[in-house]
């Protein structure tokens, strides 16, 4: 399936009923907004606004972290993933003084394990066959993307049965999860992630032939990281923990078939878990992630254009390739302990050893996912 059309278009078209569309978009906004914080908390209602801001910078920018490496693979056009680069430092230098000076905000740590390999392989995989990652799965149905649409619920689903599986897998070997912040200090850690971004950037450089040049990126790249990492660097501080996608559409799938009866939490390790527990008995408006994830779709849709831009329509053999890796999508970010925004984005930039180890696993599995895309001609 061929990328998004640049957003400049859009803009500049600005299709006649935009507005007439926007304005109550933003009424829902401020009404949830206004009813969060008299009802909910605060908290939810800031939340519910980062959301908002984190999907408008990745549908405004096109801030894709599959096209991004796809571009890199197929094209040997680096300008996405520099931008993921500079995303990164950037974020890490807002998140790591947060981590070492206030002792209620968390890292995003995984532990090292066979679940975290296995998972960060097949999600790198299915992110290219599906054409989105977590949140870019998030914000092209907002979009209006039919493909990605119809993956949501699948990923929920999948991201539900990884959870429910993740005890036995981490049974086949696990390690303590690392965090830098703990171990070298903000100063030494921030350091360190600069140092191994430093490294990736060379790397790609000679990969493609073009080395890092501020100039040389598309803005859209630059301005995108630097809107994402302001809010997701707003998210850890509001919330107290990094930006994630995928524990909020698990906890949807988890709340449905434990309504239909079709699932009994206290038959499970992960959710019988206190924590996993309460939240679902709670209303999807008191969770973190969900509250973000609603808050993105919003920010996507104001976005979008009044027709969707998906280039053509898809086969039946690819309508059905597709959501099938939309479910493993979801399982196998469960397996990693998160997508692009979860391992990668929030685990790196808080200092995370396993966003380390989920990177490259998962760019190994772009790469056999890339020559699967092809065969099925998306």
């Amino acid at each position: 399936m061929n990328t998004l059309a640049s957003p400049i278009q859009h803009t500049a078209t600005r299709p006649p009923g935009l507005w007439a569309r926007r304005l109550p978009l933003a009424a829902c906004v401020l009404a949830l907004f206004g009813w969060l914080v008299w009802s909910v908390s605060a908290r939810q209602g800031l939340l519910l606004l980062v959301g908002v801001g984190l999907g408008w910078g990745l549908a405004a920018a096109r801030f894709g972290f599959t096209t991004g490496w796809r571009h890199l693979v197929e094209n040997r056009d680096p300008a996405g993933v520099y931008g993921q680069i500079i995303l990164l430092a950037v974020l890490a230098a807002l998140s790591m003084p947060m981590l070492a000076h206030f002792p209620e905000t968390h890292a995003a740590l995984g532990p090292p394990s066979v679940s975290l390999l296995v998972g960060a392989f097949v999600f790198g995989l299915c992110m290219q066959i599906a054409d989105g990652c977590g949140s870019g799965t998030l914000y092209k149905a907002g979009l209006g993307v039919p493909l990605n649409m119809g993956i949501l619920p699948l990923f929920a689903l999948g991201s539900f049965a990884g959870s429910a599986h993740l005890n036995g897998w981490l049974a086949l070997g696990a390690a303590e999860p690392v965090g830098l912040v703990p171990l070298l200090g903000a100063g030494g850690a921030l350091a360190a992630t600069l140092a191994g971004l430093a490294v990736v950037t060379v790397g790609v450089g000679l990969w493609s032939g073009q080395h890092f040049s501020p100039r040389r990126i598309p803005s859209r790249w630059v301005w995108g990281a630097l809107v994402l990492a302001v809010f997701a660097a707003l998210n850890l501080f509001i919330a107290g923990q990094p930006w994630g996608v995928v524990y909020g559409f698990g906890l949807w799938a988890a709340k449905a078939v434990t309504a239909l009866g079709l699932f009994d939490p206290a038959h499970n390790a992960f959710w019988s878990d206190p924590g996993h527990a309460q939240r679902l008995r709670e209303t999807l408006l008191l969770d973190i992630t969900s509250i973000t994830n609603i808050g993105i779709l919003a920010g996507a849709l104001w976005v979008a254009p009044r027709r969707p831009q998906d280039a053509r329509p898809l086969t039946g053999t690819q309508w059905v390739v597709g959501l099938i890796a939309g479910f493993v999508l979801g399982y196998s970010s469960r397996l990693a302990f998160g997508c692009n925004v979860g391992a990668m984005v929030s685990g790196i930039s808080t200092g995370s050893l396993h966003g380390w180890i989920w990177v490259p696993m998962a760019f190994l599995g772009t790469l056999v996912g890339l020559r699967v895309r092809r065969h099925f001609k998306f």
